[in-house]
């Protein structure tokens, strides 16, 4: 039995079939999910995020352009719902629990509880070791590697997604590549 193709699966949807919408999140659940990883570095917020994608694909499912590519259409809502996600979460600054005086209790009696080198190693995985590298690339190299990331969109996708040239996207994955590698080796 050969797999239907998105096209299918949402015409299918459309007219009525819910297994289809089934079936199409099946496919895409564990890519959206390890896409929104590469945003949140934790497991708990990339299944929010993969969840908010999904609920706004099937509320948005009429309304796309089947002359489109769902997968990029679909991992533009993740992408979206990521950095909203992202937005909302801001941290309180510190410098919000100061006094008239400007003095600033937390930070004054805040310990350094930073880990030696050698427990950081330990306790890093080098999934955690690699995201962190990649946040310090510079945003047009973060976004093509964490578009291209465990292969969730094509860079024939990822051109599209850009609206930038595919020699361009491809280019740029090769030099993001080669900036992880110096972050990694220094």
């Amino acid at each position: 039995m050969t797999r239907k193709n998105d096209q299918q699966l949402i015409s299918q949807y459309l007219a009525g079939d819910e297994q289809s919408l089934e079936v199409l999140i099946r496919l895409y659940l564990k890519p959206v999910h390890g896409f929104a990883y590469t945003f949140v570095g934790n497991t708990q917020d990339a299944e929010e995020i993969a969840q908010e994608t999904f609920m706004k694909m099937w509320r948005n499912l009429k309304k796309f352009d089947r002359e489109k590519n769902f997968k990029t259409w679909l991992f533009s809502i993740a992408k979206n719902t990521a950095i909203d996600f992202l937005r909302k979460r801001k941290a309180i600054p510190f410098s919000a629990f100061e006094n008239a005086e400007g003095e600033n209790a937390i930070l004054e009696t805040l310990a350094d509880t930073s880990p030696s080198p050698s427990e950081l190693y330990e306790q890093k995985s080098l999934g955690e070791i690699l995201a962190t590298a990649v946040k310090k690339l510079s945003p047009k190299y973060f976004k093509v590697i964490s578009l291209h990331a465990n292969d969730q969109l094509t860079f024939r996708e990822i051109s599209e997604e850009t609206r930038e040239p595919l020699h361009t996207v491809k280019s740029r994955y090769r030099r993001a590549l080669i900036k992880l590698k110096d972050i990694l080796l220094k």
